[in-house]
């Protein structure tokens, strides 16, 4: 029995090396979305700056552009603003704002503080639509086609590497589609 006992922490180590082993090379921004290729969820949202006005979905159709999740408790949003306004004002990409569980007057000195990279920002303070989308967090950027369906899932912050090498090609790729 006592040689039985002097294996176990060997067959720990074996259970540990193996999980260790499957996540080394994987992507962790990069999770997997049940919405991928469906319909952005359904949605009535009132406008940060203008709460008498409420958006739905067809916000969200017509065009090529980006949802990005977004709240001003969120250490990484700040650092990858700056790369949002390039991409709506260099790039002519439009970008949705979600403010995510967030309280509306420090997003507002926020937007006033760092410039706004938003068409359109819309406010989720209670994270409703947020949980729909499935975010696990700030940030999220998401692509999302003319329809109105859900191409792509990034977590995290949005750099220029993300942008050059996945976001720019994604967006032209859905751009071409028509």
């Amino acid at each position: 029995m006592r040689r039985l006992l002097l294996f176990v922490p060997v067959i720990l180590a074996v259970v540990l090396g193996v999980v260790l082993f499957a996540g080394i090379g994987k992507d962790p921004s990069h999770l997997e979305s049940a919405l991928i290729g469906k319909p952005v969820p359904a949605f009535s949202l009132k406008e940060l700056q203008n709460p008498d006005k409420q958006f739905d979905n067809q916000l969200l159709k017509g065009k090529v552009q980006l949802l990005n999740v977004w709240a001003t408790w969120c250490p990484t949003c700040r650092a990858e603003h700056s790369m949002l306004i390039k991409i709506s004002r260099q790039y002519g990409v439009p970008v949705i704002g979600l403010d995510y569980k967030d309280n509306r007057q420090d997003a507002l000195a926020w937007l006033d503080e760092l410039g706004n990279p938003y068409s359109v920002v819309l406010s989720d303070p209670e994270g409703k639509f947020g949980f729909d989308l499935g975010v696990y967090g700030a940030p999220e950027t998401y692509v999302i086609d003319r329809e109105g369906i859900v191409r792509f899932r990034h977590v995290g912050e949005v750099t220029p590497r993300v942008w050059q090498d996945t976001l720019e090609p994604l967006i032209q790729k859905y751009r071409e589609a028509d």
